[in-house]
């Protein structure tokens, strides 16, 4: 079965060029492992979601043990490893310095769909908003990854922070619980069009979240009238306090 993503053409704002142009995501929608779960069940296997639910969740346990316990991870799907960050001092591991984070390499399968996937020019876009990296200043790492209480870089286009609406702002939604944290405006401590620094809440509760730029800010001195907003996942997850010694 072909493939079709859309795209719109944007500015780049890394550079000043103005016929240096990026390709946006048209975004189909949302979709977590229940809409995984649907698909699999409309491929009519004869399963039962009972069944899919626990091979999935089974796949996914055992996938992390093995990487946590370091093998180099080859599913078809990726190709996942364990890496390390920061200098290790004294010979002991230090959870404040020193961090682990899984390496991901599209794979096989991923490989096979792109080669029958078509992409589809929507147009040009030039007040497009969107968000293209992140970047957590403490570990530099841009896989989303969050540290309480440090500054989260977030790069993109129409980005800045302003406007009368009440829903101005950015906001950390906790995607179980849809528990809402919102930043106090000190708190964005760079606001500009293509970038903000965000200084993460000291006390945000471990979880996986959905980060929410919302704003009237349509370019120059331009307002809009309605505000927009524009989103992307981001983690948080503590590190466990016992580390191994490094001999």
């Amino acid at each position: 079965m072909a493939n079709t993503l859309k795209a719109w053409m944007a500015p780049n704002t890394v550079t000043s060029d103005p016929n240096d142009k990026i390709l946006i995501l048209e975004t189909t929608g949302k979709a977590d492992i229940n809409k995984v779960y649907e698909e699999m069940l409309a491929e009519d296997t004869g399963l039962r979601i009972e069944t899919i639910v626990h091979v999935v969740t089974l796949f996914e346990r055992i996938c992390a043990r093995l990487l946590m316990n370091g093998w180099q991870l080859n599913t078809g799907l990726f190709y996942a490893v364990a890496r390390f960050l920061g200098v290790v001092e004294g010979g002991r591991w230090d959870t404040e310095k020193n961090k682990i984070y899984i390496s991901f390499v599209q794979d096989k399968v991923i490989r096979e769909e792109i080669a029958k996937t078509s992409v589809s020019i929507l147009g040009t876009k030039s007040d497009v908003m969107y968000i293209i990296e992140v970047e957590d200043r403490k570990t530099g790492l841009k896989d989303g990854s969050l540290t309480p209480g440090r500054n989260f870089f977030v790069r993109g286009a129409n980005l800045k922070i302003t406007g009368t609406d009440e829903a101005i702002g950015v906001s950390l939604r906790n995607t179980a619980s849809d528990a809402v944290i919102k930043l106090d405006a000190d708190m964005i401590t760079t606001n500009k069009p293509s970038e903000l620094t965000l200084l993460i809440p000291a006390d945000l509760p471990e979880g996986n979240y959905e980060l929410t730029v919302t704003t009237q800010f349509a370019g120059g001195n331009n307002t809009l009238k309605a505000p927009r907003s524009v989103s992307y996942p981001v983690h948080y997850q503590k590190e466990e306090d016992d580390r191994p010694v490094i001999e």
